[in-house]
């Protein structure tokens, strides 16, 4: 199908579709006049790269450990798995840590704020 009708298909935009492209995330066909193709086995992992993304991962951890996760092998696959877990427990992990930080700080303006207003009373 070409980039318009994939699109449609799974709710990604065209210039998302091509970035994953440029991400090396998706390798999509090409019809005799250049236009791309996209099978449904790109469509599907279109809407695991969404996901993902959605999830919060960056784009450095999906092009690392996707193509192991989908290459439809089964060798090594729980090893895959495990990794892929670890760093996305790592990258969780690292995120609460800002989240914190970024709570204390909102924590602190609250307090100033606080006591701004009561000075002004």
């Amino acid at each position: 199908m070409k980039i318009s009708e994939a699109s449609r298909v799974s709710g990604v935009s065209a210039r998302s579709l091509r970035h994953y492209e440029d991400e090396g995330l998706i390798v999509p066909g090409r019809f005799s006049n250049g236009f791309r193709d996209y099978c449904q086995s790109t469509i599907d992992r279109v809407l695991v790269i969404r996901s993902l993304l959605e999830s919060g991962l960056p784009v450095r951890l999906i092009r690392e450990l996707l193509p192991r996760l989908t290459d439809g092998s089964e060798a090594g696959t729980d090893a895959v798995c495990a990794e892929f877990l670890h760093e996305v427990q790592s990258y969780r992990d690292r995120l609460a840590a800002r989240i914190a930080v970024l709570s204390d700080q909102q924590a602190a303006l609250d307090t100033y704020l606080r006591e701004a207003r009561r000075a002004d009373l």
